[in-house]
Formats: C-alpha cells, sequence, structure tokens
C-alpha cells in the first residue's frame, strides 16, 4: 500500500477495533460508533485504495485529491486512466466538495431542472454516482461489479466489510456493490474535509474576518443582478436557517463554452458532449431544450481549481470570469475565427444554440457593447472568489 493509504487503513481498523490503537495515549478509550459512522471510515479507505483499479496505481483520490479540494490535482483538461493509464477521459473532473445538499434531479413548476449528480446530472445520489468511475474503460477500468468486489475480498479491509455489512456481504456482488456505493457515500456525507466550511468568506459571515477593499468590491459586483448577477445560479447569502450558502442553486445551465479541440473525443468533427438531454434520462432532460445545459457546480474553492467549466476549455479562473462578461461583447477573443466569421457556440450543434443563455446579465450584452464589468472589476471578482477556498485562519491578516 502507499503510505497514506496505509495510514488511512490503520484508521478504519481501529474505529473497527480489528487493530490496535496508535500507543501514544497512557489510557485507551473505547468509543461507541454508530454504524454510519463506521461506513464512512470504511468508505474513507476505499476511497483512497488504489488496487480498486485495474492499474493498481489510481483510486477515487487520484482524481478528487484532498489536497486540491476533491478535484483533479493537475492542469489537464481530462484525466487519464484505464488498465494502463493512458485512456483520456471526455470531461473535466469536479470537485466532490459540498454535495451532502443535492437534491434529487427534477424539474420544478416552471420546467427549470435541478439536482442529482455528475455535470449531467446522471447520477441520482452518491452511492450511485461512484459506479462509472469504477467501471469505466477510461476511468478505473474494472468493467464489471464482480471484478470490483473479488478486489474487496482480498482486501486487508475485506474483514472490516464483513464485521459491518454482514458475514455473507461480500458473497452477492450486487449486494456487496450496494455496500460498497453506500460507504463511499457516507463517507462523502459525514466526513468534514468534503464540507469544513472554514473559507475566509465563512469567518466574514460569523464576524470574525473582514474583507478587503477589493474582495468587497467583488462581492458587491458578484450580487448585483445588473453586473456581474453570479449570486443568481450561485447564492451567497445565509439560508433562512442560518445554514452556510453553497454557492450552487443545483440548477442548469448553457454556457456555449467554445470547443476543446486538446480532448481527444473532439477529433470526430460530429462528437458533441450535449450534457443534461445525454444523461439517459427520460422525458423532459432528454428534449433538445435540455441539450447544451451542464449543472451549477458550486463555486466554493473554485479559487484552487485549474480549469474550468464541463470540459476544461479555460484555464485560469480571471479567464473563467472574462469569459462570462465578454462572450457576447467580445466573442473573437474566445472561439475560433474562419474566413472573418466567429464560430460561436461552436461545441453546439446549431439547432441548440437556441439553448445557450442569452437572456441574463451578464450575457445579455451584443457585440460590441461595453461589457458587464471592467478589466478591474474581473479582478475584484476573481478576489472575492479566492475568499471561498477552505482552510483559512482567523489569525491570517486581510490582504
Amino acid at each position: 500500500m502507499q503510505a497514506i493509504h496505509s495510514t488511512i487503513f490503520q484508521s478504519v481498523m481501529a474505529v473497527f477495533l480489528l487493530v490496535p490503537l496508535a500507543a501514544c495515549e497512557k489510557k485507551q478509550t473505547t468509543v461507541s460508533v454508530n454504524a454510519p459512522a463506521k461506513a464512512a471510515a470504511l468508505g474513507k479507505v476505499i476511497f483512497h485504495d488504489a488496487s480498486l483499479s485495474a492499474s493498481g496505481v489510481m483510486s477515487c483520490a487520484s482524481c478528487h485529491s484532498p489536497d486540491h479540494a476533491h478535484a483533479q490535482p493537475n492542469a489537464l483538461s481530462v484525466q487519464f486512466g484505464g488498465v494502463a493509464m493512458d485512456q483520456p477521459g471526455t470531461r473535466a473532473v469536479p470537485s466532490l466538495r459540498y454535495m451532502q445538499k443535492t437534491p434529487p434531479f427534477s424539474f420544478d413548476s416552471e420546467g427549470t431542472p435541478s439536482g442529482g449528480f455528475n455535470h449531467d446530472g446522471s447520477a441520482e445520489t452518491l452511492a450511485i454516482q461512484a459506479e462509472r468511475p469504477l467501471l469505466a474503460a477510461n476511468e478505473m477500468a474494472n468493467g464489471t461489479r464482480a471484478n470490483v468486489i473479488e478486489k474487496i475480498r482480498l482486501s486487508q479491509y475485506a474483514p472490516a466489510f464483513r464485521k459491518l455489512y454482514g458475514e455473507h456481504s461480500l458473497d452477492h456482488v450486487d449486494t456487496a456493490f450496494m455496500h460498497l456505493s453506500n460507504a463511499l457515500q457516507e463517507y462523502q456525507l459525514q466526513a468534514d474535509e468534503f464540507h469544513p466550511f472554514n473559507s475566509k468568506y465563512d469567518f466574514y459571515l460569523a464576524g470574525k474576518a473582514e474583507l478587503s477593499p477589493a474582495e468587497m468590491r467583488g462581492l458587491r459586483l458578484f450580487s448585483e443582478e445588473k453586473r456581474a448577477n453570479c449570486a443568481a445560479c450561485h447564492p451567497s447569502e445565509k439560508g433562512d436557517d442560518g445554514s452556510s450558502p453553497l454557492f450552487t442553486d443545483f440548477t442548469y445551465d448553457a454556457l456555449g463554452v467554445a470547443r476543446n479541440q486538446t480532448i481527444a473525443a473532439n477529433a470526430d468533427s460530429s462528437r458533441f458532449d450535449l450534457g443534461l438531454c445525454q444523461s439517459g434520462r427520460q422525458g423532459k432532460a432528454a428534449d433538445t431544450a435540455s441539450c447544451g445545459k451542464f449543472k451549477v457546480p458550486t463555486l466554493r474553492n473554485v479559487g484552487t481549481r485549474q480549469v474550468f467549466f464541463h470540459n476544461g476549455q479555460i484555464k485560469t479562473l480571471r479567464e473563467a470570469v472574462a469569459f462570462y462578461v465578454t462572450r457576447d461583447t467580445h466573442p473573437q477573443s474566445w472561439y475560433p475565427v474562419v474566413q472573418g466569421k466567429v464560430q460561436k457556440f461552436n461545441d453546439l450543434p446549431k439547432p441548440y444554440h437556441k439553448n445557450v443563455n442569452v437572456q441574463e446579465s451578464p450575457y445579455d450584452r451584443k457585440l460590441g457593447q461595453k461589457p458587464a464589468l471592467s478589466d478591474q472589476e474581473i479582478d475584484d471578482v476573481v478576489a472575492f472568489l479566492h475568499t471561498l477556498t477552505d482552510g483559512y485562519s482567523a489569525s491570517q491578516k486581510t490582504k
């Protein structure tokens, strides 16, 4: 095992009292651990177990690195996986933080889709979401549930699995896979590392930190409907119950991001990633009106991201904000120009261009008009967004 896996393995075994706790205390105290907490502990070691991949080197944590807010640890648009770790993905990796209140997928009374997991909302729960990475040929590449469960049976934590879910819990593949998925879900729901709420902005909301002048200007622009208008999809105020904002409303939007030609699958000019309408869901989700729509992500920890949007086309946070405010006023900055004509929304078939959001600010500007934000104001919004990074200390000086 890798060192981190070994450390995590020891901690989970301690939870199950299958190995002694580290002997640094004069007196050990036995703590009663409930079933969900045990499932979370088991889920943690599964999450970090690279032996569950066909390559033997990829774990869930490889693409969802705890040191990078449980998102990808590099600036590649897509990650590589597979048996030989040479198979490229087709989408950028989303962060797994702050997913705990994501509702099931649904349409509201006005026909607005929301909820679900993955960029396209194809998974109903975190437990269901876990299956595709474990099986997909360009990720952990196990191919079948049976291959995954056989690895679990051979793992050092198989006794803990049986202790939690029953003596025969690994005997039947589908039941065992359900338990495995449940453990991964409980880990993400219960572990504070996935939702610490300890950014500078959280301290600000609690009256324990002050925002700098640039950060405060950025917050005002972020919230102002006729300017950046970010808060329309990324609410920044506390909930009615006093809960901290998640900076997502869980809805879907079509932004018309430019085609990323570095994604290998895009070498096929007829191939388009259409998001929600290709999610496998039926009914309204499959309607052409849903094509091009992707789930609105949380903006917490967006300052740690190295690629942006579903296809990883944009590489810096400042560029991402600038794209929002100049996409329509200066499209030549973002899309290829062929024979003097800008190929706007070139990652969507033309019939679906009408789905792209051009109604709300800052997308409601026309070619050549003044953008919703100046260069300085873009910098201010970026400064504010950096206050959403986890791990702030109240002792840090306001910059």
